[in-house]
């Protein structure tokens, strides 16, 4: 499963992936790897987690995005991303998350895609409000957004 863009190449960690990563090429953090623990013991987790993000031109690692787990009974997910420094404000945090959450709405399990973010983190505001995302609400310093399919 490989998902597409003009300039990115998005596709779901498996053990299989991160075991062709060198460290020197991206860190792979404590949330992919407790994601992939679960998909070695739940196979149906595959593409409801963490996706790398690679470019297009270089085949290089410049973030990781997903989902945090599974449609909810109230068939929502909930998004997060990260970009590396050196490939921010080119637009590939926007680019990607539309992309995966074209993905998601391709689902009938899923009818609203979730996000939060602090209240001064500018740049993901940016991204959220890209997305069309409306703010719901605040709480402990978090802003609270949806979109509805």
């Amino acid at each position: 499963m490989e998902l597409k863009t003009q300039r990115l190449k998005i596709i779901p960690c498996t053990n299989e992936l991160l075991s062709t990563i060198r460290p020197e090429e991206y860190d792979i953090h404590p949330h992919i790897d407790k994601y992939v623990e679960e998909l070695n013991k739940d196979s149906t987790l595959l593409g409801w987690g963490v996706w790398l993000v690679l470019s297009k031109e270089d085949n290089r690692i410049i973030g990781d995005i997903g989902f945090k787990g599974k449609p909810t009974l109230d068939q929502t997910v909930e998004i997060g991303y990260g970009i590396l420094p050196s490939a921010q404000n080119k637009g590939y945090a926007t680019e990607s998350v539309r992309e995966i959450i074209k993905w998601a709405f391709s689902f009938d399990t899923v009818n609203m895609v979730v996000a939060e973010c602090l209240i001064d983190n500018l740049p993901s505001i940016k991204v959220l409000e890209k997305l069309e995302m409306k703010r719901v609400g605040t709480e402990d310093k978090m802003l609270k957004w949806q979109l509805k399919k």
